[in-house]
């Protein structure tokens, strides 16, 4: 899936905006794959993998999109 980084905070963890969805999603800096969380900018377009956790959808295997 395609999406733009929203809002990272300084403990490590961000929220993606999805088109056509209202709910954010959740990101960890452990579920980068291929850059760095200091790398990552609000508004960076990313693609990623969504998989079904504990407190809902989150964002796994994120990438900067090409």
């Amino acid at each position: 899936m395609k999406g733009k980084i929203k809002t990272k905070t300084d403990r490590g963890f961000g929220f993606i905006s999805r088109e056509g969805e209202e709910k954010d999603l959740f990101f960890h800096s452990n579920d980068l794959s291929g850059v760095t969380f200091e790398e990552l900018q609000e508004g960076a377009e990313v693609t990623f993998d969504v998989v079904e956790g504990d407190r809902g959808p989150s964002a796994k295997n994120v990438k900067l999109a090409e």
